[in-house]
């Protein structure tokens, strides 16, 4: 049976190296989430590949490609209870590729981690999955201050309180308040202040990781907001039929609801009626938000859906925009940003292509204040209010509406260009 404590989706972030996955593979071993002897074999496969050190991290990453290259590739999710809470972790690629990924994480995650090595401090890629994070609406973040272990930090109070200060200005800048961030001094690899309490940072009186995660507030379920399931991939299975699977975003279904897919096949709609609901193998009588679900449908065709559609209830289709308005934050564009720019928008589970048509204001990102009406165009740093154009149907809803639908990365030749949220849309007639 699922448990009945509540759920927290948390994503581990931070720059590459600087230690996520071995933070999350010191976190389940040290709570007794992973044998001894599942440890033992990954400490031999580590040393065989001559990595000695990174068994904790071969704990998240488990595809045989990571484990030779020693970079986190794709999301791994693992299930971790505590006396409180049962968390599904997302350990999220901090490499420059892999920011996609980041992406699918930050925008299921309720809560974010962020690693940042003592000896670092804040590098490109923590600014960017900070900024990330924060657009993509992540409420609550903890940051862990890794390596406080290594030659040259020494466990010193001065090193945590420069990265600290560097941090606190970091997420000041995007609307974080550092005093509601629980700050966290820890050695991962050595276990420090992680489950255990360290006795090497007697000056420390913050929480251990573990306690720090316990700290954390289960999200609201949106169950009153209107059904809405991002489709994230669609099996055919003999004997039951047409396998819808994704994450319940919104509402609730229910065995026997009257749904509909959006856009489905011609853009116009695909209606079914819910026949069983499946998660984790086993049959539920209805699902909620956060539930990443199986469901069969009775009126879909294999060809109807399709990942990237929405399923809703029928009496309250989900939007489908001809075009629409978005709020954005340009993080990493090589030049300018003008009308006609057409990049790939990241929406829930779509990836759609669409077309900049106007560029309405240039806003402060700190603030929100207007700087410019229609300016000739946009550039790293600045926020604008843009008008888009999908160039197919695409599902998006208002941010005041349903939030959890609204928001969006924008990516060009492999970078995450920018990253923003609907504020309003013209439905496709």
């Amino acid at each position: 049976m699922a448990s009945e404590k509540p759920h927290i989706n948390l994503v581990f972030i931070g720059h590459v190296d600087h230690g996520k996955s071995t933070t999350v593979g010191r976190l389940l071993f040290d709570s007794g989430n992973i044998e001894e002897q599942a440890l033992r074999k990954l400490k031999e496969r580590a040393q065989e590949l001559g990595k000695a050190g990174f068994e904790f991290a071969f704990v998240m990453d488990n595809l045989k490609e990571e484990q030779e290259r020693g970079v986190t590739i794709d999301l791994a999710h693992k299930r971790f209870d505590t006396d409180k809470y049962y968390f599904t972790i997302i350990d999220a690629p901090g490499h420059r590729d892999f920011i996609k990924n980041m992406i699918t994480g930050a925008s299921q995650a309720d809560a974010a981690v962020l690693v940042v090595a003592a000896n670092d401090g804040v590098n490109a890629q923590t600014k960017e999955h900070v900024f990330l994070s924060r657009t993509l609406g992540v409420g609550q973040l903890i940051v862990a201050v890794n390596k406080m272990d290594i030659s040259g930090v020494d466990y010193k109070e001065d090193r945590f309180n420069k990265v600290k200060d560097e941090v606190s200005q970091l997420l000041k800048t995007v609307g974080y308040k550092p005093e509601n961030v629980q700050f966290l001094a820890i050695a991962s690899l050595k276990g420090d202040n992680v489950v255990k309490k360290s006795e090497n940072m007697p000056w420390y009186k913050g929480p251990t990781l573990l306690e720090a995660i316990n700290n954390l507030q289960p999200p609201e379920k949106p169950t009153q907001l209107p059904l809405r399931v991002a489709i994230q991939d669609v099996y055919n299975i003999t004997g039951i039929g047409v396998v819808p699977v994704g994450r319940v975003e919104t509402g609730v279904m229910k065995v026997g609801d009257k749904v509909i897919a959006m856009p489905g096949r011609e853009g116009k709609g695909v209606p079914g009626e819910v026949k069983t609901i499946e998660m984790h193998h086993e049959q539920l009588q209805k699902a909620e938000p956060g539930d990443n679900i199986g469901f069969s449908v009775r009126g879909f065709g294999k060809k109807d859906i399709t990942r990237g559609d929405v399923v809703s209830h029928q009496d309250n289709p989900a939007s489908v925009a001809s075009e629409f308005t978005a709020q954005i934050v340009v993080l990493n564009h090589p030049s300018v940003i003008t009308v006609g720019y057409t990049p790939v928008f990241h929406i829930h589970t779509a990836q759609v292509a669409c077309q900049v048509t106007a560029i309405e204001k240039k806003l402060n990102p700190a603030t929100g204040e207007v700087l410019a009406e229609n300016p000739d165009f946009i550039k790293n740093g600045d926020a604008a209010i843009v008008k888009i154009k999908p160039v197919q149907p695409l599902v998006i809803e208002k941010q005041k509406d349903i939030p959890q639908m609204s928001r969006f990365a924008i990516r060009d030749s492999g970078l995450t260009v920018a990253a923003g949220m609907c504020i309003d849309l013209v439905k496709k007639a």
